[in-house]
């Protein structure tokens, strides 16, 4: 039947209440209200499956509780109604799976327990309850051995208390483990590249760039625009505008490219470099202290390099603007490699003789693409 107003007015001494096939669902919230002094109830043949924590409410004395019978689904709303002094507990032959882990947390008085004939499940998610039942010295769980898994299929019919957790632990154990590590190793392993591998990092991926662009080139067959591409630092650039361009543009009129003279605005300046680069027979370094401790002119002579050594053809000419001791070399390793396979022209040892400078400047670029065309014309401190 539905709950009936009024039904327990003036009751309020009553102490225990038994509503067995009564109920023909969850009983109002407002059902117990006039009842505080209740201790003992028992509903039992009833639908509780959307039973709510606001029905207890106002019995906070309840010291035993009969739910059996009733369709219960959860101990949620057992858990969330505040019953501190709930020391008897029945809810057998209903539909619970599995019991959280608040469940019986929240029931601190709890010493009586009987939950028999549940469709448990057998897994992990039941562990922690697998455990308490096990493990707790307060509350005695009535027939806890004949407590039956219904779920998964594969573990129906064996007994609850069989079910291994010890691999539930070990699982988290282990993936905490592995995790850990993990971080660890790859906290590491990012320092080590960041402190050590990022300029090797950054030089394969700008090779790649030119790698990629070398043979789109190659299948294209584009022609090269200019005869050099002047590779510079910025504070070097009056140098090449009083006396590399007057030369090598006005008197031998070979076709240079310059950074900013030539780039293409708004295009990406990695990309500005290797079009330069690829689009010039060869590329022209100007190496100074200032051009040493620049990042895109580190990845110009890089990108060069790179295909110098790929092509196998002589597109490097390097000229030295002044005297840089072997030392101050040591730390660019690469430039120390081509200065040590090639020869070199230098300015400061042309003194006097600029001419010849820029004639054996003229006669690189006149070259065929064999190292060994120009390897007489050059020379070096």
């Amino acid at each position: 039947m539905s709950f009936i107003p009024g039904l327990l007015t003036g009751l309020k001494s009553l102490q225990h209440f038994e509503a067995e096939n009564f109920f023909v669902n969850s009983p109002d919230p407002d059902t117990f209200k006039h009842t505080p002094q209740l201790k003992s109830l028992k509903i039992c043949q009833t639908d509780l499956s959307d039973l709510t924590p606001e029905l207890f409410q106002p019995i906070p004395n309840l010291e035993a509780l009969d739910l059996s019978n009733n369709k219960l689904k959860s101990l949620d709303s057992l858990a969330q109604a505040n019953l501190t002094g709930l020391t008897w507990l029945k809810v057998t032959q209903n539909e619970l799976t599995v019991i959280n882990e608040t469940g019986f947390h929240s029931l601190p008085a709890l010493t009586y327990l009987d939950m028999l004939d549940n469709p448990l499940t057998c897994d992990c998610s039941n562990s922690v309850f697998h455990q308490w039942v096990q493990s707790n010295n307060q509350t005695q769980v009535i027939n806890g051995h004949q407590y039956t898994c219904a779920y998964p299929l594969s573990e129906k019919g064996t007994k609850f208390l069989d079910f291994d957790i010890h691999s539930c632990w070990m699982d988290a154990g282990f993936v905490c483990y592995i995790s850990t590590t993990c971080v660890i190793v790859l906290t590491l392993l990012t320092s080590f590249i960041y402190h050590f591998l990022r300029w090797q990092l950054a030089y394969a991926y700008y090779l790649f760039l030119a790698f990629l662009y070398d043979s789109r080139k190659r299948r294209k067959g584009a022609p090269q625009r200019y005869d050099a591409f002047i590779s510079y630092n910025v504070h070097d650039e009056a140098w090449v505008h009083t006396e590399m361009l007057p030369v090598l543009e006005g008197e031998q009129g070979w076709r240079l490219c310059l950074h900013h003279r030539d780039f293409q605005p708004g295009r990406p300046i990695i990309e500005n470099i290797t079009e330069a680069i690829y689009g010039s027979r060869k590329t022209i370094c100007v190496i100074s202290r200032h051009y040493l401790e620049s990042e895109w002119c580190s990845r110009e002579i890089q990108m060069a390099s790179f295909r110098l050594f790929d092509e196998k053809k002589d597109v490097l000419i390097l000229v030295f603007l002044e005297e840089l001791p072997a030392q101050q070399l040591s730390p660019y390793y690469r430039m120390r490699k081509l200065v040590k396979r090639r020869t070199y022209l230098s300015w400061p040892q042309a003194g006097q003789h600029t001419g010849v400078f820029w004639q054996n400047v003229g006669r690189a670029l006149e070259t065929g693409d064999s190292p060994t065309d120009r390897a007489h014309l050059l020379s070096g401190p």
